[in-house]
């Protein structure tokens, strides 16, 4: 599967600050910084991606097995694709362990701000391959949904058993707990739904934090 290695060279402080749960707090900009500089050094980010035909009156992705999808949310978020981009993303182990060595050092601090920092990492890291293949997609005559993951709204996290192979992301060093979590913990796999512009239309709602059911975590967007 092709495999796409971007190179971050800044990360969005105002989104580190808001996964780090701040984003109404006030606090040092420059430890926010600091976090967000390191965790630069240390990431290694990789992507990984596969192209499948999708059937979107049956929920199913036309892999080698099929692959029937779960879910009304996923249904409904593809509803009108013809065609879903799997991907993988992961930025590697380092900056996790670098994350442990200073909650364990008494660094809470900045033990919190550089897991933060790694999310916004991690997803920079999508965010790039998504970049990179946009015209690729446009010149296909597609448009493109946002990506979407197991665990987000009815689409069970047991789904990422079977989900995650289609992705390639074994291939960039991504492997699954018993518990159906990723390894290393910053990485993600998610599904992107490509449609004709002319015959279907984009859905409304936003990305992300708009299918989770925790209300109450600190780091949604409005």
């Amino acid at each position: 599967m092709p495999i796409y290695n971007a190179r971050l060279a800044s990360l969005d402080l105002a989104e580190v600050r808001r996964y780090a749960g701040l984003a109404k707090a006030d606090f040092d900009e420059g430890m926010i910084e600091d976090a967000a500089q390191e965790a630069l050094l240390i990431i290694a980010p990789k992507s990984a991606y596969h192209l499948y035909d999708y059937d979107c009156q049956q929920g199913v992705i036309k892999a080698a097995a099929e692959l029937p999808l779960t879910g009304r949310s996923i249904q409904k978020h593809l509803a009108g694709c013809e065609k879903v981009l799997a991907i993988s993303a992961t930025i590697g182990p380092d900056i996790v362990e670098a994350i442990t060595r200073h909650f364990e050092e008494g660094r809470y601090a900045h033990s919190v701000l550089l897991d933060a920092a790694a999310t916004e990492a991690v997803e920079e890291t999508a965010n790039a391959l998504e970049k990179m293949l946009a015209p690729k997609i446009k010149a296909q005559g597609f448009a493109s949904r946002w990506r979407f993951s197991p665990g987000y709204g009815d689409w069970p996290l047991e789904a990422q058993q079977e989900f995650m192979p289609l992705t390639g992301a074994e291939e960039i060093g991504i492997t699954l707990t018993a518990s159906m979590m990723l390894s290393p913990r910053k990485s993600i796999t998610a599904l992107i739904g490509l449609y004709r512009p002319e015959t279907a239309s984009s859905p409304a709602t936003s990305p992300g934090c708009q299918s989770c059911g925790q209300k109450d975590c600190p780091s949604r967007r409005k």
